[in-house]
């Protein structure tokens, strides 16, 4: 996204500031600690291109930008009351699907599609079930656990979310590291039926058979979202090495589920 000088709600989006990682966690300590508003609002500001970045993706529905910046703020601010700094988890891992989940819920609200009251309402306990685990577990559920937790079939709750969810582009980008992108279409098989597509979304069994490296290799760059020669220092191999470990463990759980 190019930070040109725009205003968005009163801010020109040009002068925003990016906060390093430490910073953000020195700053969620402070907040924690002493309640400081400065340290707050210091937080704030410097996560708001992460709520811009995470807005691009529901633009273009005729939705007021401004309507969705603010939304999107909000999401922000519930995570940064909600962060566990005793989790090995990067604050804007955390922070992106709940400023996304604030988004959907506005989005879900308004929507002109109309859709059953029993899914709807589904719906709407999966995605209850969903912000409570995160609350518990720092990190998003997989569709397991929600359902687990709710009570109903992996499958009744993968089509109930999906009846309320918006469309996204296959070329939508979900990861990008320098030259090396990855887009919806690259994590999707090409088989079209109801039984592959759910397979898809539960690939903890295929990671388990990966080797120790492998799976060290993607808890950096996923979970705690290192880049690839960031962990290529940690674990001492070249970032060719780990970039190819990395496709090699991706392929080798695309091919099992």
């Amino acid at each position: 996204m190019a930070y040109n000088k725009v205003v968005i709600s009163g801010i020109n989006t040009s002068e925003l500031i990016v906060l390093k990682e430490e910073e953000k966690i020195q700053l969620l300590k402070e907040i924690k600690e002493t309640g400081s508003k400065s340290a707050r609002d210091k937080l704030i500001n410097g996560n708001l291109r992460l709520v811009l970045s995470v807005i691009q993706r529901f633009t273009g529905r005729g939705e007021d930008i401004d309507d969705l910046f603010q939304i999107g703020v909000v999401g922000l601010i519930k995570a940064i009351n909600n962060f566990d700094l005793t989790k090995e988890v990067r604050f804007s891992t955390y922070c992106v699907p709940m400023i996304t989940g604030e988004l959907r819920r506005h989005l879900r609200d308004y929507s002109q599609i109309k859709v059953s009251r029993s899914l709807r309402d589904l719906a709407y306990k999966a995605i209850q079930a969903k912000e409570k685990l995160m609350l518990k577990n720092q990190r998003e559920p997989n569709i397991e656990e929600i359902a687990n937790e709710i009570g109903e079939k992996r499958a009744d709750v993968v089509i109930a979310l999906e009846s309320i969810s918006d469309p996204i582009s296959l070329y939508e980008p979900v990861f990008s590291d320098s030259d090396d992108n990855m887009y919806v279409i690259d994590q999707i098989g090409d088989k079209n039926n109801v039984e592959n597509w759910l397979d898809e979304l539960s690939i903890r069994d295929a990671i388990k058979q990966l080797g120790e490296r492998e799976k060290n290799i993607l808890y950096l760059r996923f979970l705690q979202g290192k880049t690839q020669v960031e962990v290529a220092n940690e674990i001492g191999i070249s970032q060719a090495q780990v970039s190819r470990l990395e496709k090699s463990a991706i392929k080798r759980i695309k091919s099992s589920i």
